[in-house]
């Protein structure tokens, strides 16, 4: 017998235990151990058992829960239901009104004005970033998968396998998979940060009141120089609103930018109107006489007058109720081993929350990006279904896509893939196009490429991955990116 055929025998068996032990009410037994493969992390072998009695087969048991409902739930939905598993099975207890959608759109195209074809719900649910179905409510619904909307879990009892939620429902689970996410780090109250006309993105109703605030705006102030503040800016000049971005660095994006490559964007976003404030924190928001924002304070000192704040300045894991299930005190988050299994018996964790081993760099990582969101899920679900035992080896990966709305005068959209350890060389001066690649001991180990065409984007997670050895003068002396990547590219 070929070893698909075995892996449908198996899964086919595992189908017909599970259903007659939830039908009958006999103990569920345990999916076969998994070999131990992170034994530095300490985690355990094997999965939790669990046994419900006939009488307590009520509607509140369930063979799989979901706590989470952002990209990595609704991938890991999708894997649930390929795997043919989801089907009276699983249940997604989430915080958000909505089915799963494709977060990253919320700080892009969302935020477009409304006649230049913002993005808009059920057009981005899950798993459409990735060129998947579109996962509406009706789609959970014709799965067998029971939804639980705007009603997060605030509590979880882990010897007696339940969740209690802010309702008050009472989940029992089997297998559990954590996909909380990130909660945005927020400004304190006693400095202006709960002011009416400041804002800060993670969900659709926080975009919504952010829409309700740039259609009345006039000066937008935007806290911090990462993701959210280059991709809000980028979309406030859409409006043609005053716009200006503080932050205490020396330049844009500085964990990922170097200073030279941060410069180029810096120039693009003030030939657009966007004004920057670097070097400098904010001190207090104050308010008007009416209660809303009216001024933004400095360090140093000066002020400006605004009534709009976007506030980016991070994010952290919504750990929430389930510190009990072990927390990483290095990266912070879940941590988990290299199936997602935390030191829990049948408590997984995946996407923003999860604190992994980074395989190929050999270290402990937590990842806030929607492909990793995406992957770990997936991962995570075969392995939980399947004879699936292999590590899970992620190649770090960012990019952005912003200036995308109707008659904007260009589009910006760069990849990032690697490491961004070692020393630096650009090339490019873009227009459009212009690569940064990192060399460390005379291997490439990351790339960035501004505007590169599909098959451009398409060799960078090749080079990252393989790390080839990479000749710096010659590629110091390349005249143009097409160049610099056949020069890179012809190394693997």
């Amino acid at each position: 017998m070929s070893s698909s055929s075995v892996l449908r025998s198996r899964r086919m068996a595992s189908t017909i235990a599970s259903s007659l032990s939830f039908k009958l009410g006999v103990p569920l037994r345990p999916h076969p151990p998994l070999p131990h493969t992170s034994a530095s992390l300490g985690f355990t072998t094997f999965r939790r058992n669990y046994a419900v009695s006939s009488s307590a087969f009520a509607n509140e048991n369930r063979e799989y829960v979901i706590v989470g409902g952002g990209n990595a739930a609704g991938y890991a939905a999708r894997t649930f239901v390929e795997n043919g598993m989801a089907d009276g099975r699983l249940a997604i207890v989430s915080k958000e009104a909505h089915a799963p959608y494709e977060r990253p759109a919320l700080t892009k195209a969302y935020l477009f004005p409304l006649h230049k074809k913002p993005a808009r719900l059920p057009g981005f649910h899950t798993c459409v970033g990735s060129g998947g179905e579109r996962q509406t409510p009706d789609w959970y619904k014709e799965k067998g998968i029971e939804m639980f909307y705007e009603d997060p879990v605030t509590n979880i009892d882990i010897e007696k396998q339940t969740l209690t939620t802010d309702s008050g429902k009472l989940l029992k689970y089997g297998s559990l998979i954590i996909a909380t996410g990130c909660t945005a780090s927020r400004l304190p109250e006693k400095i202006g940060g709960n002011l009416p006309g400041v804002h800060y993105i993670r969900d659709v109703a926080d975009a919504d009141a952010l829409i309700s605030s740039l259609e009345k705006a006039q000066k937008v102030v935007i806290v911090g120089g990462g993701y959210i503040g280059m991709e809000v800016a980028a979309a406030a000049t859409g409006w043609k609103l005053d716009t200006t971005i503080i932050f205490p660095e020396n330049h844009l994006m500085p964990r990922l930018f170097t200073p030279s490559l941060a410069r180029r964007y810096e120039e693009f976003y003030k030939e657009n109107g966007v004004k920057f404030l670097k070097g400098n924190s904010l001190k207090n928001i104050e308010a008007g006489s009416n209660g809303r924002v009216t001024r933004v304070k400095l360090e140093d000192g000066s002020s400006i007058e605004a009534d709009t704040v976007i506030v980016g300045i991070g994010a952290k894991p919504a750990v929430g109720p389930f510190e009990r299930v072990g927390l990483d005190s290095s990266v912070g988050g879940i941590q988990v081993d290299g199936l997602f299994r935390t030191s829990v018996p049948g408590i997984f964790a995946v996407g923003d929350v999860a604190a992994f081993p980074l395989k190929m760099y050999n270290r402990i990582a937590r990842v806030e990006h929607v492909d990793h969101a995406r992957r770990s899920a997936q991962h995570c679900i075969k392995a939980l279904l399947t004879a699936q035992t292999h590590t899970y080896d992620y190649l770090p990966s960012f990019y952005s896509r912003v200036f995308e709305y109707e008659g904007s005068p260009r589009k910006i959209w760069w990849q990032f893939y690697g490491d961004n350890v070692g020393e630096t060389v650009e090339v490019g001066n873009f227009d459009p196009k212009i690569a940064t690649f990192w060399i460390d001991s005379g291997k490439l180990k990351g790339v960035l490429v501004e505007s590169g065409s599909p098959e451009e984007f398409q060799l960078l997670p090749k080079l990252a991955r393989s790390q080839p050895i990479v000749d710096k003068a010659k590629l110091q002396n390349a005249s143009s990116v097409e160049e610099a990547l056949a020069i890179v590219g012809s190394s693997l």
